[in-house]
This record gives C-alpha cells, sequence and structure tokens, in this order.
C-alpha cells in the first residue's frame, strides 16, 4: 500500500531546474555573432543583450546559492556594460568574445537552481 497519496503514475517534480540554461545559450550566441560587428556603431545592441543576459543568469546564480560562478558573470556584465563603456579594442578583445561566450555555456550548463514549491 502507497503511504505518500501520490496517484499512481504521477510526475514527481524534479528537484532542480536549469534555468540559466536559456540565457546563458543565448548570450553565447549574441556574443559570436557579434565578432562580426565589433567595429560598427551597432554594436552597442550587442552590449545591452549581452550585458542583460549575464545579469539574468548572475541572479539565478544567486538563486543557487552557487556564488563562485559570480567570479565569471560579474566580469562580463561590467565589461560589455552598454551605459558605462569600458572601450577595449583588438585581439584581445575578440578573444574576451570567445572566453565569455564558454563561461556563459559553462555556467548555464552547470548550474542547478532548486526547484521551490509554493
Amino acid at each position: 500500500m502507497r503511504t505518500d497519496k501520490r496517484p499512481t503514475g504521477t510526475p514527481v517534480d524534479p528537484p532542480f531546474t536549469r534555468s540559466a540554461l536559456a540565457p546563458g545559450l543565448l548570450g553565447a550566441i549574441v556574443l559570436l555573432a557579434g565578432l562580426a560587428l565589433l567595429d560598427v556603431e551597432s554594436y552597442l545592441i550587442i552590449r545591452y543583450v549581452v550585458s542583460i543576459l549575464a545579469v539574468i543568469v548572475c541572479v539565478f546564480t544567486i538563486q543557487a546559492k552557487a556564488w563562485w560562478w559570480l567570479i565569471l558573470l560579474a566580469p562580463i556584465a561590467v565589461l560589455w556594460n552598454p551605459v558605462i563603456v569600458i572601450e577595449l579594442q583588438g585581439q584581445g578583445w575578440a578573444s574576451a568574445q570567445f572566453l565569455a561566450a564558454l563561461a556563459l555555456i559553462i555556467v548555464g550548463v552547470r548550474l542547478k537552481v532548486p526547484n521551490h514549491r509554493d
């Protein structure tokens, strides 16, 4: 006899979600697409999108209480900040695009946000 009062066949809620996966992957796609726009004025749009998605991933990181991921995410949110622009150019900035995309993908895949029932 079952004691948990759950009907047979009812799925159990997962203990965690990967909430940062979608914004992390989107941020990586935008960063890689932004490589073509590095020297164009419309790169400002890339800065907005990347900064916002990095902050969203930071919020999920705080919810998951995985503070160490902020070491990778906070510089992305600051360097791609469109309000206070930090002018970076050259090969270093292009490689920073790749590193930031890799960081967003890694955090998005690895971060597990606990699933809280209200």
